[in-house]
């Protein structure tokens, strides 16, 4: 039982990152990332294209492999924002406050294009990133933990608390609170919207990246698999409050505690279990257990 709570909130934490990265760009622009998974998957190719290069380059023992898986990671992160950019560019901004769901066809193809040109490059078979700290396993009492399952759990929740800190206590994070708030009022106080809308995109596409790296070690890596990772972040966001940046976080570590705790009775009802749960609460808090009813004023 233990052993299944420690995985089900590693992968709740992980979900819980995607889910944030949707909360920030439905609340500042009223619009989702539909290539979220594609950006987690290739930000788990990055890491292990980075992890690739550094080894040929100095030698593993060189740098040191935790470093190495470090990097790994912030090059995920930075890659996937930089990309971030170009996708609020090219398929929200004209889109954005307009009649229509375009935006949603618009990040749709902007992911199989992003998917195409990396299969381009790495091609379809999965792939292991090493975990940084080995394969070595901890055990307390008959419980077995990975090393690997542990570095997520801290590290998801570090970021997510950071990220919280960050919107509370930083210009932008307030200015980003702002936007979400009341878009015409931020801009009569001078805020930059536009501004801000892009950098909600820079940093949900840097975490949906960051996620990829972080979840490579403990599930083979593949091209295809961030639909799965990115709907059940999605999922996170609906079941916490998709208006509610700690409900988002609060509904991905629920999430990844029913997978989990599921899979103990029987695998196959684990993806069952989570979309029930999924409509149960659409049913009885249509905003999500923690969300808000958000509301244009004109």
């Amino acid at each position: 039982m233990l052993q299944a709570i420690i995985g089900g909130l590693t992968l709740g934490s992980v979900y819980a990152l995607i889910a944030l990265g949707f909360n920030l760009t439905y609340t500042t622009t009223r619009t989702l990332n539909f290539a979220q998974g594609d950006f987690v998957s290739v930000g788990a190719f990055v890491g292990l294209g980075t992890v690739g290069v550094l080894t040929a380059a100095l030698g593993a023992d060189a740098v040191g492999y935790v470093w190495l898986y470090a990097l790994a990671a912030v090059a995920a992160a930075l890659a996937m924002g930089v990309l971030g950019l170009p996708l609020y560019l090219a398929a929200i901004r004209p889109f954005a406050g307009k009649p229509g769901m375009s935006w949603v066809v618009s990040t749709i193809g902007f992911g199989i294009v992003l998917q195409s040109a990396a299969l381009s490059v790495w091609g379809l078979g999965a792939r292991m990133l090493p975990a940084p700290f080995g394969d070595e396993v901890f055990r307390v009492g008959e419980a077995g933990f990975r090393s690997q399952e542990l570095v997520v759990l801290v590290l998801a929740f570090a970021i997510l608390g950071a990220f919280d800190v960050a919107m509370r206590r930083t210009a932008i994070g307030r200015c980003m609170r702002a936007v979400a708030l009341n878009r015409d009022a931020a801009a009569l106080m001078g805020i930059d919207v536009p501004r801000v809308m892009a950098m909600a995109f820079l940093a949900s596409s840097a975490l949906a990246g960051l996620s990829g790296v972080l979840v490579a070690p403990i599930l083979s890596a593949s091209l295809f698999m961030g639909v799965i990772i990115a709907l059940k972040g999605f999922s996170a966001a609906i079941i916490g409050g998709l208006t509610n940046p700690r409900g988002c976080m609060a509904g991905g570590l629920l999430i990844g505690l029913v997978e989990s705790l599921t899979a103990l009775w029987s695998a196959q009802w684990r993806e069952i279990m989570v979309f029930l749960l999924v409509i149960l609460v659409l049913a009885m808090a249509p905003n999500g257990l923690f969300g808000r009813k958000l509301v244009e004023k004109v």
